[in-house]
């Protein structure tokens, strides 16, 4: 079966030398919901639009529905929903005005989704853009992405900035009411308990390039945490050397250690919550 999204060696740069994405290669299969995550800078938000056709890569290539998006960009688009942070409305629109347009794109509009959303967000049509709330505008963002009944759906920190009752509703709505139907989801997001709570699949940037690529179930059975005393071992190298090492890191007086799998020798490795393996695996050192 065909992916729904697929990104082959990519890579991209914005300063000579300094590659954002460094070959990155992953899949999105109909009905999966993946959560991407990495530090800022990590090149999140320059996947998701490439993936978009906002932006080219200058190595490898992207794929959604099989083509690229830059060679067929009005069909893929048509399949696709799309919603950012960063996303700007028109401020004079009203919300009619703003649907109604999105309603002329898509072929697909729901209405009886239009109108459920509508009345589940307490949005009314007469409404301009400028005298939303935060939360309220990036709902009205989320009804115009997903009332076409969306083949692929792209989060890029979409609940950025709301509060948790407003992040909550929004990322329930965005990813259950269309999972459900087997669309696809990339989200990025900084919250780990909402990839925890909504995600079935975890891909980790670090340095441009793909750190971990696993079901999250996966991921809190296989990979652990040892905190071994430096004076105990002094040289990182010999620890780097054990099976299974994905990384050691100084923290204060001892080597904070991330095992795929058990370690052996005796040493006590812990599963821990995703975010403080996200942090044990791209975090800095203390």
């Amino acid at each position: 079966m065909t992916p729904v999204l697929e990104f082959l060696n990519v890579s991209r740069s914005f300063k000579k030398g300094t590659p954002v994405l460094d070959g990155v290669s992953f899949s999105v299969g109909e009905g999966e919901v993946v959560g991407l995550l990495g530090r800022n800078g990590a090149g999140k938000t320059t996947l998701i639009h490439i993936a978009m056709g906002l932006l080219s890569p200058h190595g490898g290539a992207v794929r959604v529905f099989g083509v690229s998006p830059l060679d067929d960009p009005v069909s893929v688009k048509r399949r696709v929903g799309f919603v950012s942070e960063e996303q700007v409305l028109p401020p004079r629109s009203t919300v009619a005005e703003l649907i109604a347009f999105h309603r002329y794109l898509f072929e697909r509009w729901d209405d009886a989704l239009e109108r459920q959303l509508m009345d589940r967000f307490g949005l009314s049509g007469r409404d301009r853009i400028l005298r939303l709330s935060k939360g309220q505008a990036r709902q009205v963002a989320l009804l115009c992405a997903v009332c076409h009944r969306p083949e692929l759906l792209l989060l890029d920190e979409p609940a950025g900035g709301l509060d948790p009752v407003a992040r909550r509703e929004f990322l329930e709505t965005s990813i259950q009411l269309l999972n459900r139907e087997g669309t696809a989801i990339l989200f990025s997001s900084h919250h780990m308990s909402d990839v925890e709570r909504i995600g079935g699949r975890v891909v980790l940037l670090d340095q441009g390039k793909v750190r971990i690529d696993r079901d999250l179930d996966r991921l809190r059975e296989d990979i652990c945490v040892a905190m071994i005393p430096r004076a105990s071992a002094p040289d990182p190298a010999a620890l780097e050397r054990l099976p299974g090492c994905l990384r050691v890191r100084p923290v204060f007086d001892d080597w904070h250690v991330v095992f795929e799998g058990d370690p052996g020798n005796g040493i006590r490795c812990v599963r821990v919550p995703l975010e403080e393996l996200f942090i044990e695996l791209v975090g800095g050192e203390r």
